[in-house]
């Protein structure tokens, strides 16, 4: 495991980058934290190293959102759901398989139904804008 601090937004992005180098379709990555934490900026990151250029803004209410960069890409934030019991049990097929990288925010709720999880990362208030980032990579991470 890797834990870096980061300054600010554009740490929290250029770190994202870094690890969005490695990622191929079918990848998922896993991304905790609290509210405010900076989850969707560290996605933000991700994407633009991807070549996403349009806006990346956090799919709370929507679930999920898709995105077209150099691989097809899904963005989801499972905040609002409590449990996928109850939930149509294909809420995620349109987000989550093996033709793109999917972001999962909040991933609790899906652990061990989402895919294949090949990295997870913890972001963690450090005061003002600082954050710690921990970033863990490998098969099942």
């Amino acid at each position: 495991m890797k834990s870096v601090a980061s300054d600010g937004p554009a740490e929290t992005e250029r770190l994202a980058a870094e690890l969005a180098k490695r990622l191929v379709p079918g990848d998922v990555v896993l991304i905790e934290g609290e509210l405010g934490a900076g989850k969707t900026t560290f996605v933000r990151g991700a994407l633009r190293a991807l070549g996403v250029t349009e806006p990346v803004v956090s799919p709370t209410f929507t679930i999920g959102r898709r995105y077209a960069g150099s691989v097809p890409i899904s963005h989801l934030d499972l905040y609002r759901l409590g449990d996928l019991e109850g939930e149509d049990p294909g809420l995620l097929d349109d987000y989550v398989d093996a033709d793109r990288v999917t972001f999962v925010e909040w991933p609790a709720v899906a652990e061990g139904s989402i895919g294949s999880v090949v990295a997870r990362v913890r972001i963690d208030h450090a005061g003002g804008d600082d954050r710690l980032i921990a970033i863990r990579v490998g098969p099942s991470s």
